[in-house]
C-alpha cells in the first residue's frame, strides 16, 4: 500500500498579538505532515522593547534570526542554576534544548524576527510545539492554589502569594516601558552560531554537531541556502531516516520533491514565509525565481547523512562506468559525457 503525503507549502497562522509583538505557528491541523514526521515550527516577532515572558517547551528547537540586530535571549539550561544572557543579530542560529527556560527581548529600534524549527517527537501533540509559561496570565504557578504558592515560596500571607502570580497580566509577549531594565548580554562562546554568509551569488552552508557542539543538546542540524536568480540545488536526500523542514526566508522559486516509486509528490512555487516538510528518504531540489531565494532548514539529526543525486560528490558519480551504462541503458560515449559533466558541476547549479 502506498502512503500519501500532502506536502503543500503553508504559511504560519497568528496565535497571539499584542503591543510587544506576536507569535505565529504552523499547526498540524493545517499541515498534517508535521505530526506524521514529528516536527514543528513557529515564528516570534518582537517590536522594539518587546519581551517574551520566560517559558519552556516540550520540544527541542533551533531559532534562526531573520531580522534585527539588537536581540537578547536569556536562558536557563536544565540542571544549570545560572542564567546565560546572549546577544542576537540577523543570521544567528541559537539552539533551545528540551525543557530549557528562555526569555527573549528586542533592545533595538526595529522588529526582531525569529523562526523556530523543532523536533516534536517527545511533544504532547507531535507536530505542535507546546509552551509552558513561568510567569504571566497563563503561568504554571498561577494554576496552583494560594496556599500551595504561599508554602512553596515561604511567603507569609495570601496577599503576597497573589501578588506573585497575578501581578503580571500579560500573555506570552508584552512591551516594556523605558524604566524597565534587563540583564545585558555577555559573550558566551559555543551557544550561538553565526550562519550569515558574505558570499555573493549562491551558497550552501551547513552546521552540524561537529562545527557547533551545542547542537548535540537539541539533536538537530541546520542548512542555510541562498540562490541567485534561476540557480538550483542538486537533488538531495537524507539517508539516515531524518526529516528536513525548509523555511523560505526571502524571495521565492520552485521546489520539487520525489517520493515512493519515483513519483513527483510536490512541484510548486514557494515564496517568503512558506514552510515545506520533506519526509525521510524523499529527494528534494530547489530552483530560485527571478528574485533569487534564501532558505533556512533543519534536519532532525545533529550529524545527518545527506546524499546528492547529481554533481561531483553524488552517488551517481561514485558508481562505476559499467554500472551506469547498464543501469541507465546508455552508450559508453554518453556515460563518459555524463560523468565529465558531473565532475565539473557543484551542489548548486548556476543559472544558464
Amino acid at each position: 500500500m502506498e502512503l500519501e503525503f500532502d506536502l503543500t507549502p503553508k504559511f504560519s497562522q497568528k496565535i497571539t498579538e499584542g503591543e510587544g509583538g506576536e507569535y505565529n505557528s504552523w499547526s498540524s491541523t493545517e499541515l498534517p505532515l508535521l505530526s506524521e514526521t514529528k516536527v514543528g515550527a513557529g515564528r516570534l516577532v518582537l517590536h522594539p522593547r518587546g519581551f517574551a515572558l520566560p517559558h519552556y517547551a516540550d520540544s527541542a528547537k533551533l531559532g534562526f534570526v531573520l531580522q534585527g540586530c539588537d536581540g537578547v535571549v536569556g536562558m536557563v539550561l536544565a540542571n544549570d542554576s545560572k542564567e546565560v544572557v546572549l546577544k542576537l543579530k540577523k543570521g544567528d542560529l541559537v539552539p533551545v534544548p528540551l525543557g530549557a527556560v528562555s526569555w527573549w527581548f528586542n533592545d533595538g529600534d526595529s522588529d526582531l524576527d525569529i523562526v523556530f524549527l523543532g523536533d516534536t517527537s517527545k511533544a504532547h501533540f507531535p507536530g505542535n510545539i507546546t509552551y509552558f509559561f513561568v510567569a504571566g496570565a497563563v503561568s504554571m504557578l498561577g494554576g496552583f492554589s494560594t496556599d500551595f504558592v504561599k508554602k512553596a515560596f515561604g511567603l507569609d500571607t495570601d496577599e503576597e502569594a497573589n501578588k506573585l502570580v497575578k501581578s503580571q497580566t500579560g500573555v506570552l509577549v508584552i512591551k516594556l516601558d523605558d524604566t524597565k531594565t534587563l540583564p545585558k548580554p555577555k559573550p558566551k562562546p559555543g551557544l550561538v552560531y553565526d550562519l550569515e554568509c558574505s558570499k555573493r551569488g549562491g551558497f550552501w552552508s551547513k552546521v552540524t554537531k561537529s562545527q557547533f557542539p551545542f547542537l548535540g543538546e537539541v539533536g538537530l542540524s541546520a542548512n542555510h541556502i541562498r540562490l541567485e536568480a534561476n540557480a538550483m540545488t542538486s537533488p538531495v536526500y537524507t539517508c539516515d531516516s531524518s526529516t528536513q523542514v525548509i523555511y523560505v526566508v526571502n524571495g521565492g522559486g520552485k521546489i520539487q520533491v520525489v517520493g515512493f516509486n519515483g513519483k513527483l509528490v510536490l512541484d510548486t512555487q514557494v515564496k517568503t514565509g512558506h514552510l515545506v516538510v520533506v519526509p525521510k528518504f524523499f529527494v528534494v531540489s530547489k530552483m530560485a525565481g527571478e528574485e533569487g531565494m534564501e532558505c533556512i532548514s533543519i534536519i532532525t539529526s545533529a550529524e545527518p547523512v545527506v546524499q546528492n543525486l547529481a554533481g561531483t560528490t553524488s552517488v551517481l558519480e561514485a558508481l562505476s562506468s559499467e554500472v551506469l551504462q547498464t543501469s541507465f541503458n546508455v552508450t559508453p560515449d554518453f556515460e563518459q559525457h555524463l560523468t565529465s559533466k558531473m565532475r565539473s558541476s557543484s551542489i548548486i547549479s548556476p543559472p544558464k
